[in-house]
């Protein structure tokens, strides 16, 4: 995949977290939490929060759109994140980017 590619997928990923945040009336100190996921983990995370964003993306792009939009939002990447690469997320069966607000419990 092209830097080009993965530095558009992050800036689209990046809008819809902003206007999402707008959209729900986000705070000062809420911020986004963002993660890897498979299905399961996804859907376990959409029953538990609210709202969630979420992207389906190849395994190629996943870590590294992951790390641009961390940066977009002035994030540090967690020292697992570095080591990501195409395989590990294939073998962890990994494909959806997922954002979430911790402090926006589903009732």
């Amino acid at each position: 995949m092209s830097d080009q590619t993965i530095e558009f997928q992050a800036k689209i990923y990046f809008y819809d977290l902003k206007n999402c945040a707008r959209e729900f009336g986000f705070k000062a100190d809420e911020n986004w939490e963002l993660g890897m996921a498979s299905s399961v983990e996804k859907a376990a995370i959409e029953k538990q929060y609210s709202p969630t964003l979420s992207v389906n993306m190849l395994p190629e792009m996943l870590a590294e759109v992951l790390s641009s939009v961390r940066f977009k939002l002035a994030q540090k990447p967690s020292g697992v994140e570095k080591t990501w690469d195409a395989t590990a997320i294939r073998r962890q069966n990994l494909q959806y980017l997922v954002a979430y607000s911790p402090k926006r419990l589903r009732r």
